[in-house]
């Protein structure tokens, strides 16, 4: 019964016991906690026979539920860790570290094309809007390909790209490349947040999010300061800031060729093919091997399915609240770019202003984690609203946060004590909302196979709006408050015109985020128990 059923079963890990077991197909499409349940009952019920194992599932627990290592088997450890998820998260860290690069270095660039901050927050935009509308492309291509094929392919674009920033000449160039960045961007992110959710059951998702985000935040510290530091030197005659987008390419596609290499996609390593959603004996696999092993060409069956994925998603209720609120959300996230560049100006060296903004850094990492492991004890007592209260919590503290750091202490290379203070209790206390609500949510308001769809998605929207705020921010520093772009020299006027500008594109749209986080106190129960029911009925119909 159970041997040739044992190639296509899934494999699950379990964080707890350290353990893998073979899923039947019969499980293989219930929800986490349907899953769960019946395979735990199946487990006791080889080890007490009085246990009824026919509950358990299709072909009783002893044949058809088998506790070996068959997952881990397959991949490489360091350390009792995985090495694919070792990798998963260096790609993380690069892919951080690359988003961090372009602002910690405002200045020196401004100073080389002679851009000023409207020029600017141009590039973030162009960036982030091409990132916006080329994110479902991840949710097509993961939902047919293995994802380390995926995340290879987004890290050469997004590696080639940075080292062709490095070598621009012309400020037109740069803005080109920054595009091609955006895409590469666009195709990661996503199959990341994916690779996660597919790791973490329901109550432990927010944990598993925001040690993502804690680990990718190293790589935006280090990108950061890195960056910010060489800024002001040279290398064999090339300027720090060239250098550092150079190397940074380097590193970022070393990554991505052991990401190809050694990663193992769970959907694979399980032996279910990409892109059947159906028992073999009743599908069409989708997935076909090529060249290299690892892609196919697309058939219209693909698109199909995909466009069909994304009809699903587009009405799920949970999933058009979220983005409302993360659209308003991001604007004050995209105005940040400015922080590095607002520090100078006031009169900071590179090393005090990599400081500060490695503070906040480290803030947002020790935050994202914090939050998700509330919102996961929150959810087991409150499991309708636990993870919407923790959200609004941290929304609304970037009001107070912001009002504090922008306008009340005084804009001096004295207060710099005061700054890296604020700094960080803004960054633990503002970072909450991705890993302890919308990631967690996401996963369980869609079947398994439409995970990376949403967070495809979710980029799409919030992006294309969110990538406005730079340029706002530029135009309000320039044309309301009077900046100069011609006064390369730190200016304590200048800095009071940046600070402004980013304080009206901070305080506002995080107060309206936290109050877009209410209809979830009714709608997202529903959502989460429509998917549940649809599973079970499934189950039952196998």
């Amino acid at each position: 019964m159970c041997g040739p059923h044992i190639g296509r079963d899934e494999t699950m890990w379990s964080w707890r016991d350290k353990t893998c077991a073979v899923v039947p197909n019969w499980a293989r499409r219930m929800p986490d906690w349907v899953r769960a349940s019946r395979l735990g009952r199946a487990s006791r019920a080889r080890q007490d026979p009085g246990i009824d194992s026919t509950s358990a599932g299709p072909g009783g627990a002893g044949t058809c539920v088998q506790e070996v290592f068959v997952y881990c088997s397959r991949q490489k450890k360091i350390f009792g860790i995985s090495l694919s998820l070792i990798l998963i998260n260096m790609a993380s860290i690069m892919e951080r570290a690359d988003e961090n690069l372009l602002p910690a270095v405002y200045k020196e660039v401004s100073q080389a094309f002679h851009a000023g901050p409207t020029d600017l927050g141009y590039l973030t935009f162009i960036r982030n809007f091409v990132q916006a509308l080329s994110s479902p492309l991840a949710g097509v291509l993961a939902l047919h390909y293995d994802r380390p094929s995926v995340l290879a392919l987004g890290t050469a674009f997004w590696a080639l790209s940075t080292a062709a920033v490095g070598v621009s000449q012309h400020f037109h160039q740069v803005a080109f490349w920054r595009a091609l960045n955006g895409f590469g961007l666009a195709i990661v992110i996503p199959a990341l947040q994916s690779f996660i959710a597919d790791s973490y059951i329901d109550g432990s998702r927010g944990t598993g999010f925001g040690m993502l985000n804690f680990v990718g935040s190293v790589g935006g510290i280090g990108g950061g300061v890195v960056a910010t530091i060489m800024a002001g030197q040279h290398y064999w005659g090339i300027p720090g800031w060239r250098f550092a987008f150079i190397m940074m390419a380097t590193l970022s596609l070393m990554i991505g060729v052991l990401v190809f290499l050694f990663v193992v996609d769970p959907r694979k390593a399980s032996g279910i093919a990409v892109g059947t959603y159906e028992d073999s004996e009743s599908s069409v696999h989708l997935f076909q091997t090529s060249l290299l092993g690892k892609v196919a060409p697309f058939s219209p069956s693909i698109w199909t399915d995909s466009w069909s994925a994304m009809k699903s998603v587009m009405k799920v209720k949970t999933f058009q609240i979220i983005v409302l609120q993360g659209i308003v959300g991001s604007l004050p996230w995209t105005s940040m770019v400015f922080f590095t560049m607002w520090f100078e100006l006031i009169g900071f060296d590179n090393k005090n202003s990599a400081a500060l903004t490695s503070l906040f850094a480290i803030g947002c990492a020790c935050g994202s984690f914090l939050g998700g492991f509330l919102a996961d004890r929150a959810s087991i007592f409150y499991p309708d609203k636990g993870r919407i209260i923790c959200a609004q919590f941290s929304a609304f503290m970037g009001i107070p946060f912001s009002w504090l750091l922008l306008s009340l202490i005084p804009q001096s290379v004295n207060s710099f004590a005061a700054y890296a203070v604020t700094l960080l209790l803004m960054g633990i206390t503002i970072s909450w909302c991705a890993s302890c609500a919308n990631n967690p949510m996401f996963a369980e308001v869609v079947p398994t196979k439409h995970r990376t769809m949403i967070y495809a998605f979710d980029r799409a929207l919030e992006g294309s709006f969110s990538s406005f705020a730079a340029p706002a921010v530029g135009m309000l520093t320039e044309r309301v408050y009077g900046y100069d772009s011609n006064l390369a020299n730190a200016s304590v006027d200048q800095a009071i015109a940046l600070s402004r500008g980013l304080l009206s594109m901070m305080t506002v749209p995080f107060g309206l985020c936290s109050l877009f986080y209410t209809p979830l106190y009714v709608v997202f129960r529903r959502d989460r128990d429509s998917v549940r029911t649809a599973g079970v009925k499934e189950q039952e119909l196998i």
